[in-house]
């Protein structure tokens, strides 16, 4: 997508222009994927004109594969971003209506040619919100990932002001959810999304392990395929200031990560997709789920402190972090 923001903090038009940057959920794994060094490649239908370039030109740049996408009708989808701060809240407003992606259709990609090769597919709940032809897409793409072997993670990503289409959230997810190996969310996700019921609810200042607990345990119950379940945990104090944390749970038990204090946050959009990334690095890369989880909430911790969607922070910084607990100091 193409995200357009006004600079700062300063709240939609207070001056005449936007900052124009690119990203959205599965864009944003690939990028943070592939400067850690796993190869990775990002699919999906663009329109052939200077501003689909551009954002293919972006996600080149940082060595993310995109032989796979394909150019068809349409427009680049786009979202506004107004950036809060203290006690006012972001504000998400989406176009994306008629984009290349809304209008795509089963059969446009060649899942066989586009999955070869891969050991992993990443997708999320925003795809199929945008239309009832990309739900159908999205539902193409898991099935062909799935039988040609490949690991699927599911990103539930539940977004209100995008289910408009018809079905409600639930409908699609549920079956798009029992063909996943791995589900990642937080606690509204799985509520909206899934339709399983909670009482855990972070906005009331703190985390309940037993709830976190009894949930990720409901959703393994409900999806036998699924090895893993991760969610996470944020304690939102202000816009500016954020208890960041998450858990994990897998068929050999339930884990619940450190937490961090995150103030004077920078952006926190994108900072999901940057968890999502740190686990999926993690499950290949090292040695336990453990790791795996701690890996992926420190990089998305990071996230918080770098504006645009992208992910823009080394391995070694993340294990910084993990290390030394966060100071910030001067590097030199």
């Amino acid at each position: 997508m193409l995200r357009l923001a006004p600079p700062g903090c300063e709240r939609f038009l207070q001056s005449p222009r936007f900052e124009a940057t690119f990203g959205g959920g599965e864009a944003n794994v690939a990028v943070a994927l592939a400067q850690w060094g796993v190869p990775a490649a990002f699919v999906t239908v663009l329109p052939e004109n200077p501003i689909a370039d551009a954002a293919v030109g972006e996600l080149r740049r940082f060595g993310v594969d995109t032989s796979g996408v394909v150019r068809g009708k349409g427009r680049v989808g786009i979202y506004f971003l107004e950036t809060g701060a203290s006690q006012r809240g972001s504000k998400v407003v989406y176009d994306r209506a008629g984009s290349s992606i809304a209008l795509a259709h089963p059969g446009d990609i060649d899942w066989e040619r586009v999955l070869e090769g891969a050991v992993w597919f990443h997708v999320t709940g925003i795809t199929p919100a945008i239309s009832e032809s990309a739900a159908e897409l999205t539902m193409e793409a898991v099935c062909k990932a799935r039988a040609a072997g490949i690991t699927v993670s599911c990103d539930l990503n539940y977004r209100k002001n995008l289910w408009k289409w018809g079905k409600a959230a639930p409908e699609v997810m549920r079956e798009l959810t029992a063909l996943a190996d791995i589900a990642i969310g937080n606690e509204e996700d799985v509520q909206k999304a899934l339709g399983i019921a909670s009482a855990a609810d972070v906005e009331a200042g703190q985390v309940e392990s037993k709830l976190y607990e009894e949930l990720t345990a409901r959703v393994m119950a409900a999806y036998p395929n699924l090895t893993a379940v991760a969610i996470t945990l944020r304690v939102s104090r202000s816009a500016s200031h954020n208890g960041w944390s998450a858990c994990l749970r897998d068929r050999d038990g339930f884990i619940l990560s450190r937490s961090y204090e995150i103030t004077h946050i920078v952006d926190r959009v994108g900072s999901g997709d940057s968890f999502a990334a740190g686990l999926i690095y993690g499950f290949q890369c090292l040695p336990s789920r453990r790791d795996a989880l701690e890996f992926a909430v420190a990089a998305s911790c990071l996230k918080h402190s770098v504006p645009g969607d992208f992910h823009r922070i080394s391995v070694d910084e993340v294990n910084a972090l993990l290390k030394d607990g966060g100071s910030g100091r001067v590097q030199r």
